[in-house]
């Protein structure tokens, strides 16, 4: 029987002959006019679909060219600063909007008031789940340990394969309900179980929003103060959706026009989403904006700030991958319009609680950070802070441990899987099969003897 030791010796031999069997020459992509990551030389994605869920714009055209513009986020036509606007300091947003996402239109008081009941309802997992699937198997990964407890649900739905639009939807409700439920009780597992620290599990208050009871279930005591739940709801919404073209919602597209099941389609989205180019990037940037407090001695020095930030573009600073972490995005140009609506929430949350300085820090970061960029590398459009540049700051003061930063995401982001999912099923009734072009060149079989 093989060892770890003499498998660990064949995977980095043979990772070798991978490496050298499987490269395929740059100079090939262009040659076939193949969008690598399904984007052109300028990043722009490739138009693979249409959806009424969302809308991006970063971009206004003059005389037929593209003109950057300050970005704008469009939730089924509406736009979500307005949104936000329409219930700050009236009511929690999440379910107000999931609705929205989900069905088209704002909900009357009426038509929230029920949907808020179905969510409740719908916010209770199996006898003995949380023991018997979640408290036996803790994993510090929390996004592996939320894509377990979402497949392990399927086995207790009889009516899994049903593709039937009402069936569908009542899975999608069912698991935006308990998100919250299965990846905060999973951080309590790791904690417990692997960290040794106190075990306590709060079933969620049913007279409470999704943001609410998010803390009231993570915290020992459940307190928590009004401002921080309404920070919280905001960061949701903001979360809660963006367009078809993100990799975990292209996913979800993806895995739904196979005909697979819901709790398969919410799987694999989750499995996108914990990719770090994709879900983990607040997480980076915390990190980032610790170690820049820790490698200066005056962080309201800006030439120090700066220096830093060359050196994390120039690869000699933080991680050396030569990124500014939350800075920057795949579609927007000018600014990410939820960076800046959010960005006063977090003004005020710092104020509370006694962190003006961090705050302060962060702005001078975005404020420097897109000179440097421009300064040191050849970029086809503005640059500016995301919101995961702000996400992260927010979860530290709230005292959101780090491992659940991409578990919030998702949180939020499935109520935007569901919408696409039943908008696929809707209109589309082919399995998605982009082409592949072969470079390979023929070869005659060689037989056994002949074999080096």
């Amino acid at each position: 029987m093989s060892t770890k030791k003499d498998l660990k010796e064949f995977t980095q031999e043979y990772a070798t002959i991978c490496q050298t069997k499987d490269n395929i020459p740059p100079a090939l992509f262009d040659e076939y006019g193949v969008k690598r990551g399904l984007r052109d030389k300028n990043g722009n994605g490739v138009l693979s679909g249409l959806t009424n869920v969302s809308r991006i714009d970063a971009f206004t055209l003059k005389d037929g060219q593209k003109i950057p513009c300050d970005g704008k986020l469009w939730y089924r036509g509406y736009n979500v600063i307005d949104l936000v606007k329409g219930f700050e300091g009236k009511r929690y947003g999440f379910e107000e909007v999931a609705y929205l996402l989900l069905f088209g239109e704002l909900p009357s008081r009426e038509k929230l008031k029920r949907f808020n009941q179905i969510l409740v309802e719908s916010r209770r997992l199996p006898t003995n789940f949380t023991r018997d699937v979640i408290m036996k198997a803790p994993s510090k990964d929390l996004m592996n340990s939320l894509t377990r407890s979402v497949l392990t649900l399927a086995s207790y739905d009889d009516d899994i394969g049903d593709p039937s639009l009402s069936n569908v939807l009542s899975q999608c409700l069912k698991l935006i309900s308990v998100f919250p439920m299965l990846s905060v009780y999973g951080y309590h597992a790791y904690n417990h179980y692997i960290c040794d620290d106190s075990l306590y599990i709060h079933r969620p208050d049913p007279n409470l929003s999704t943001a609410e009871n998010i803390l009231l279930m993570l915290r020992p005591d459940k307190q928590y103060t009004d401002l921080e739940a309404r920070v919280l709801d905001i960061a949701l919404v903001l979360h809660m959706e963006h367009g078809g073209g993100n990799n975990s919602t292209f996913t979800t597209r993806v895995v739904t026009s196979s005909g697979s099941d819901t709790y398969s389609v919410v799987a694999a989205a989750l499995s996108s989403l914990k990719g770090p180019k994709h879900g983990g990037a607040n997480i980076k940037v915390v990190e980032m904006m610790q170690d820049l407090r820790q490698t200066i001695s005056d962080p309201t020095d800006e030439e120090a700030v700066r220096h830093y930030l060359e050196g994390c573009l120039n690869k000699e600073a933080f991680d050396r991958k030569g990124l500014i972490y939350g800075m920057g995005h795949a579609v927007y140009s000018l600014s990410d319009p939820r960076a800046q609506v959010f960005k006063s929430f977090v003004e005020k949350l710092a104020r509370s609680k006694g962190r003006d300085e961090d705050f302060a820090l962060y702005s001078m970061v975005e404020r420097l950070a897109p000179e440097v960029i421009s300064g040191g590398r050849k970029i086809y459009k503005g640059v500016s802070a995301n919101v995961d540049f702000y996400s992260g700051f927010v979860y530290s003061m709230l005292d959101i441990p780090l491992e659940l930063y991409t578990p919030i995401f998702a949180i939020a982001r499935i109520v935007g899987w569901s919408a696409h999912r039943i908008e696929e099923l809707v209109n589309v009734d082919k399995i998605m099969r982009p082409a592949y072009r072969s470079v390979m060149a023929p070869r005659d079989y060689a037989h056994m003897a002949d074999r080096k």
